[in-house]
């Protein structure tokens, strides 16, 4: 998990919840239901082009309304390896991490289709398309080890 590779998904400000995964579609506790509509109505062609190990690049505010934790488990169940934003609603991070969804904070320039690489322990994003390197804040290895285990249940579950 520290070092991951995908294809941009652009997004910008204040992508809240509600848009991530809408309300409607919360009568099922399914992750690949739920992935089956995940942002859809911002990007209508999201769910039916969105492979695994793509990443979300987005501007401020990301995750921002309600503290529904099916958001960032809709959106990992989709296949996206990592979210970048240049900030990200404080429950939001925290769910994202707690299910092994690696959320960067930082300022990265990318759109779509570009290429990212990461390396979350260096603290590094490169963006192959365009040859432009990105520090980020390192991981801290006790959060490289959640996110290798798949979030924090799976990390408790395994150190038991």
């Amino acid at each position: 998990m520290k070092e991951l590779k995908g294809k941009v998904w652009e997004f910008g400000d204040n992508i809240d919840t509600d848009v991530i995964i809408p309300g409607r579609y919360l009568r099922t506790f399914n992750p690949k239901d739920l992935a089956a509509h995940v942002l859809e109505g911002e990007r209508p062609d999201f769910t039916a082009n969105v492979k695994k190990g793509d990443i979300i690049v987005a501007n401020e505010n990301f995750g921002c309304g309600s503290s529904r934790e099916q958001a960032p488990l809709a959106i990992k169940t989709a296949g996206v390896t990592a979210i970048i934003a240049k900030s990200f609603a404080r429950i939001f991070y925290r769910n994202a991490i707690n299910i092994g969804l690696p959320v960067i904070k930082a300022n990265v320039i990318a759109k779509d289709q570009d290429i990212l690489s990461i390396n979350l322990e260096k603290g590094q994003v490169i963006n192959e398309s365009t040859k432009e390197c990105f520090n980020i804040e390192p991981f801290e290895d006790f959060m490289l080890k959640i996110l290798s285990d798949g979030g924090i249940v799976n990390h408790y579950l395994k150190k038991k």
